[in-house]
């Protein structure tokens, strides 16, 4: 590890040469590539100089002993070594996490597509609040939303919904919220009284560029229809909606929200773009892992990953066990809690090398 570490410091410092230099500066694209290289290693490199200042620190005091100071100086530099000694282990652990490979997806915008699933009108009501959850959770990190495809009900909620979410790093903190979330409360609709559990399936896509995923034109039928809202009610009267079938996986990506035919094409290859890469990817994953111990932190959408529970205030995680009693603030997008505890778990996860990208 330190052998790496010290690579990394050599060219963290021939970076900070070429940042400097005026005909590295004149090529605009390169040299932000180059201080974008340079913001990544900025945290490994400090934090292997508090591990460095550690070390020495405790040589420092060893040498200072050997000169057998008085008895209160002695005391002082042996408390020292012990403070420094007992950093050592937790300064070592944050370099291994800060050394592993970062998801290359990590700053990227993302997709997201919710789904009403089972237990019908309440199910597509509980859609629409997570909607809700995940639009003011992106307002508290200044991300912006833009709803690219949605299928509302008369009473509110939506049997689907297809939104961006744009700012940087909106994946790395987003990603881990693909699966099933259940919900457990009286609906509004049930006169006994009785709770009831319906869920909403949610999926987090990175948003990809033309040039990462290479589409055929010929691969592609694209139908244009007019858009239609609840109960059949019309959005408009031109034919603007778009779907378009991509003939050799099957994908069917459809986009109503704009009153333009050419913005909702351009939303639906967007889409389709982001779910090709997503087969690819879980081909790929496949491929490395056939006989994954856990789907635990995969992303499959098809395994559930969160309970909340209305009646009793809580949030449950089911893949950290993590339980909150704040339903109504995480409801209102109050996520970092739950979002910084699965970071930290995954991270642990990828250390102990039990869990492949």
């Amino acid at each position: 590890m330190f052998s790496k570490l010290d690579l990394i410091v050599d060219r963290y410092e021939e970076l900070g040469r070429k940042i400097s230099d005026p005909e590295v500066i004149a090529q605009q694209d390169a040299w932000r590539k180059l201080m974008k290289e340079h913001s990544d290693l900025t945290p490994i490199v400090e934090k292997y100089g508090e591990y460095k200042a550690a070390n020495k620190a405790i040589e420092d005091a060893k040498e200072m002993l050997a000169e057998k100071p008085d008895k209160d100086f002695e005391e002082l530099l042996r408390m020292e070594i012990d403070e420094a000694k007992d950093k050592l282990p937790r300064i070592e652990e944050e370099l291994k996490i800060l050394l592993i490979p970062k998801d290359p997806n990590d700053e990227k915008s993302v997709i997201m597509e919710i789904r009403g699933g089972t237990g019908g009108e309440e199910a597509a009501l509980f859609a629409g609040e997570l909607f809700r959850m995940y639009s003011m959770y992106a307002d508290r990190r200044g991300w912006k939303i833009e709803v690219m495809n949605s299928n509302p009900t008369d009473l509110g909620g939506y049997k689907e919904i297809t939104f961006s979410v744009e700012g940087e790093g909106a994946y790395s903190r987003l990603k881990y919220e693909s699966g099933v979330h259940r919900v457990q409360r009286v609906p509004e609709t049930e006169s006994s009284g009785r709770i009831q559990t319906s869920a909403a399936t949610v999926a987090v896509l990175p948003e990809m560029e033309e040039v990462e995923v290479d589409i055929n034109p010929n691969d592609l039928k694209i139908d244009v229809f007019r858009a239609g809202g609840p109960g059949g009610q019309c959005v408009n009267t031109t034919d603007s909606a778009v779907r378009i079938t991509h003939l050799p996986t099957g994908l069917v990506v459809s986009c109503q929200d704009e009153k333009s035919q050419f913005k909702n094409k351009d939303k639906a290859m967007k889409v389709l773009r982001s779910r090709l890469y997503e087969m690819m990817e879980s081909q790929r994953s496949a491929e490395i892992s056939r006989e994954r111990k856990s789907q635990v932190g995969s992303g499959d959408r098809s395994e559930r990953i969160r309970t909340y529970n209305f009646p009793q205030g809580r949030v449950s995680d089911h893949r950290i066990n993590l339980t909150l009693y704040k339903i109504e603030a995480i409801m209102n997008g109050d996520l970092d809690e739950i979002i910084d505890a699965l970071n930290a778990y995954f991270q642990s996860e990828k250390l102990r090398g039990g869990m492949e990208e």
